[in-house]
C-alpha cells in the first residue's frame, strides 16, 4: 500500500464516521463506507381481495354504468327511476325504479324483494317495479319490534325474472325482437350505485331479501363488497337458499345459462354447483373468500312457494334436503352461519309477522342477536 493510499483511507474515514452519526436508523457505525447503505426491504404483499376470480369473471360490469333520470322525493323516501334503453328494465321492457331512505343513521339496510322466476320451461314472476318502500316488517320504521327501524334503507323491487342476477334479453315468440328482459344485474348494479352514492360510510350494512331477493343476496354480496370494501355485513336470505332440484345438477346449470348468470360462479370451483343439485359449497365458497360477514339462513320446513311451484319436489323430501345442507353448512362455519327453521309450509319472514317464532325465538329477537353479536343461536322447531 503506497502512502498515497493511506491518505485516501485517513481522509475517508472521518466522512464515513459523519454518515453514520447523520443516518443512526439506517445502519450501524462501523470503520468500514460500505456499511452506510441500508438494505432495501421488499415492498409487502397487497392484501387478497375478496371475490377476486368473480370480478375477474365481469360480474361487476355495470357498476358505476347507470344514474337514475329522475330521483324524486316523496315523504321520507326518494324514488330514482331509470329510463328505458340497453340499461336497468324489467321483465316486460317496463322501467325500472329503486328508493331509498336517509333516517340519518350509521347503519344501513340493504334489502331485496321477491317476486317469482321466470325461464323457458316456467314463468311466473312479478314484471313491475312500484315505487316507495313497503311499510313492512323489517321495512317498516313506524314497527315497534323491528330491529332496524331507526336503519339507512335502500330498498331494490324485483322485476326481472333472473332472482336480481340476469344479463339476458330474450326472443320467446322468434318474432326477430326481444321480448323478455332479464337484466338483474343491471339493475342490482345500478341500485348499489345509487346506494354507494347516498350512504358512502355505513358503520355496517344488513344485506337481506325475501324468496327471490333472498336468492338474490348470494350474487348481491361480492358487488356490496367491492363497493364497501371494509364494511361488517350481516347477510340474511330469507327463504332463497341455495336448494336446487334434487340430485338434479343441470336444473341450476339451466337457470344459469337461460340468465347469463354463470360469471357468479368461479370456475375454479368445481363443487359450487353440487352433483346433489344444491349450492351449498357455493355458500361455503363465499364464506372462505370474506371473512367479514356472517350467514342467517331462515325457511319454512316445507315451503311450498319454493318446494313445489320451483324446485317441484315433495315437502317431505324437500324439509330433509333443507336440514341436511342447513347442517352441513353450519359445521363448516360454525361461529358465523346460524338459521331460523319454522316448521310449516308458509313462506318468507321478514316482511311479515316479525313476532314469528322458531323453537321458542320470535323472527325480531332472532335478528337483533345477529346485529348485536349477543346470544345469536341456531334455532329450529
Amino acid at each position: 500500500m503506497t502512502n498515497q493510499d493511506v491518505f485516501r483511507r485517513s481522509s475517508l474515514r472521518p466522512l464515513s464516521l459523519a454518515l453514520c452519526a447523520a443516518l443512526p436508523v439506517l445502519t450501524a457505525c462501523s470503520d468500514s463506507v460500505d456499511s452506510v447503505v441500508a438494505p432495501v426491504e421488499p415492498p409487502p404483499e397487497p392484501a387478497a381481495v375478496p371475490f377476486q376470480e368473480l370480478l375477474d369473471q365481469g360480474i361487476a360490469r355495470y357498476l358505476g354504468e347507470y344514474t337514475p333520470m329522475l330521483s324524486e322525493t316523496d315523504g321520507d323516501v326518494v324514488n330514482h327511476s331509470f329510463g328505458a334503453g340497453d340499461g336497468p328494465l324489467c321483465l316486460t321492457g317496463g322501467e325500472y325504479t329503486m328508493a331509498t331512505r336517509d333516517t340519518g343513521s350509521e347503519d344501513l339496510v340493504i334489502f331485496l324483494q321477491g317476486g317469482g322466476a321466470c325461464w323457458s320451461d316456467l314463468c311466473l314472476a312479478t314484471e313491475q317495479a312500484a315505487p316507495g318502500i313497503p311499510p313492512l316488517g323489517v321495512l317498516d320504521p313506524a314497527l315497534a319490534d323491528n330491529p332496524v327501524a331507526g336503519w339507512n334503507t335502500v330498498y331494490l323491487p324485483y322485476c326481472d325474472g333472473s332472482l336480481h342476477a340476469g344479463d339476458q334479453d330474450v326472443d320467446t315468440d322468434e318474432d326477430g325482437s326481444a321480448d323478455r328482459f332479464h337484466r338483474g344485474l343491471h339493475n342490482l348494479s345500478a341500485s348499489l350505485d345509487v346506494a354507494v352514492n347516498t350512504f358512502p360510510a355505513p358503520r355496517r350494512i344488513l344485506l337481506t331479501g325475501v324468496s327471490a331477493g333472498g336468492f338474490g343476496t348470494t350474487y348481491a354480496l361480492p358487488l356490496v363488497r367491492q363497493l364497501y370494501p371494509d364494511v361488517p355485513i350481516e347477510l340474511i336470505n330469507d327463504s332463497g337458499l341455495g336448494l336446487g332440484r334434487i340430485d338434479d345438477p343441470s336444473f341450476i346449470e339451466q337457470l344459469l345459462t337461460e340468465w347469463n348468470a354463470t360469471a357468479f360462479f368461479p370456475e375454479s370451483c368445481e363443487t359450487c354447483i353440487g352433483d346433489d343439485g344444491h349450492i351449498t359449497d357455493y355458500h361455503k365458497y363465499q364464506l372462505s373468500e370474506d371473512d367479514n360477514f356472517s350467514l342467517g339462513m331462515m325457511s319454512y320446513t316445507r315451503d311450498t312457494v319454493i318446494s313445489l311451484t320451483f324446485v317441484q319436489v315433495g315437502g317431505e323430501a324437500f324439509e330433509e334436503a333443507l336440514i341436511g345442507e342447513l347442517d352441513d353448512l353450519e359445521a363448516a362455519f360454525p361461529e358465523r352461519v346460524k338459521s331460523f327453521v319454522a316448521t310449516g309450509a308458509e313462506h318468507t319472514f321478514l316482511i311479515g309477522d316479525l313476532g314469528k317464532t322458531a323453537g321458542g325465538v320470535s323472527v325480531a329477537d332472532w335478528v337483533s342477536s345477529m346485529l348485536q353479536g349477543d346470544g345469536w343461536e341456531t334455532t329450529r322447531d
